[in-house]
């Protein structure tokens, strides 16, 4: 999968709000060249975290999926606490194509993979689809309150 994959997957999904920061934005220099996935139908940015992202580089004390090499990406998906303890994922960040428990997140029930491929990409698929489900129950919920 590519990023134009990956980010074209999730936008098909409804109501995403895409952010890529880039130089000059108001956002921290870090982020450019990322990219946050956010359930968002009015097209505002919403309170909390995204529901995944795709990040291009390492970041400071998250090295150890070594990013910085050319053309490596991870995409990172927030799952549910079952989903999470089902993947049973390994915590090598490092391992590309394979389902591992986010090096930084796991406790917040994040997944992620390096370069996603064919072993992967129906996997990511349907994590994302259930980011993307839970994030709008999310938004529906506070929306009812």
């Amino acid at each position: 999968m590519t990023i134009e994959e990956v980010t074209d997957y999730v936008t098909g999904l409804g109501g995403v709000l895409v952010l890529r920061p880039t130089e000059g934005s108001e956002a921290p220099e870090i982020s450019w060249g990322d990219t946050f996935f956010y359930y968002a139908p009015d097209g505002v940015v919403p309170a909390g975290q995204p529901f995944a992202t795709i990040v291009t580089k390492d970041y400071p004390g998250d090295e150890t999926s070594d990013l910085n090499r050319p053309g490596s990406f991870r995409v990172n998906i927030a799952v549910s606490k079952t989903t999470f303890a089902a993947a049973a994922a390994p915590t090598d960040a490092s391992i590309e194509d394979t389902v591992v428990a986010h090096p930084l997140y796991a406790a917040a029930n994040w997944l992620a993979v390096v370069n996603p491929s064919t072993a992967t990409e129906a996997t990511v698929r349907e994590l994302l689809r259930e980011a993307h489900d839970l994030a709008r129950t999310r938004s529906e919920r506070r929306a009812a309150e």
